[in-house]
């Protein structure tokens, strides 16, 4: 089962929370700041990150920004409810969902059931689709390897996030296609897990960043306004 790291400065959900997703199955580790984390992850990385935003030495957003850098792991951040603006800049930084506290610990494992099924397959059957599905896309200067969760632009390598890649990847499917907001949370997020508009919007704005990182000039990505978003044909 994947390893999931825990990162929080109170003691009380670190435990609570361990204990739901190890009845899963699931391995845990527990950091009180992301400074440990960040240090602890260089000798045993984990499969997913679940961050606190308010932590004292390192907070969330630092340590996601920190991550970022070097990994394109899966992160869902804890946030209190008045945290409206943090949610936000934290989707833009990369994070790949949200859970605002207080929270049951049957919506959290659910939260990272669906992150998780969207980077591993589950079973044999879905591994299988993966593999179907693998080829890798080519639309002009973009390549995307789903097998190996690769993307590059003009030959130069973009690090994408699991929910990143796979709105890109419903995206330039079909180029000259609008996508409807609904159509590409249908396509990056499991059924049971809710995210509004803004959510994909984040997404879409932090993908446009990344690509103009490795080329100023890109604009494949074209929003029309009211109806959704699509890959511009060549």
């Amino acid at each position: 089962m994947p390893t999931i790291a825990l990162v929080d400065d109170d003691r009380n959900i670190l435990t609570s929370v361990s204990i739901a997703l190890e009845a899963e199955g699931y391995r845990i580790m527990t950091y009180t700041d992301g400074a440990s984390a960040l240090e602890g992850f260089k000798t045993s990385p984990p499969d997913m990150a679940i961050l606190d935003i308010k932590m004292p030495r390192m907070d969330g957003m630092e340590t996601l920004r920190r991550l970022r850098q070097k990994s394109d792991l899966p992160v869902i951040f804890l946030t209190s409810k008045d945290e409206e603006i943090d949610e936000l800049f934290g989707l833009k930084m990369g994070a790949d969902d949200f859970i605002r506290k207080p929270f049951s610990q049957r919506l959290l494992v659910e939260r990272v059931k669906a992150v998780l099924r969207r980077a591993v397959p589950k079973d044999p059957a879905s591994a299988q689709q993966k593999e179907m599905d693998a080829k890798a896309l080519e639309r002009g200067l973009l390549r995307m390897d789903p097998e190996r969760h690769t993307c590059t632009w003009k030959n130069e390598p973009v690090t994408l996030t699991v929910t990143e890649f796979l709105i890109l990847q419903a995206l330039a499917t079909r180029p000259g296609v609008v996508k409807s907001r609904n159509a590409l949370m249908d396509a990056a997020y499991d059924d049971q897990v809710y995210v509004d508009d803004r959510t994909i919007d984040s997404h879409i704005k932090r993908l446009r960043k990344k690509f103009k990182g490795a080329d100023d000039d890109f604009d494949m990505i074209e929003t029309l306004y009211g109806v959704g978003y699509r890959f511009k044909e060549a």
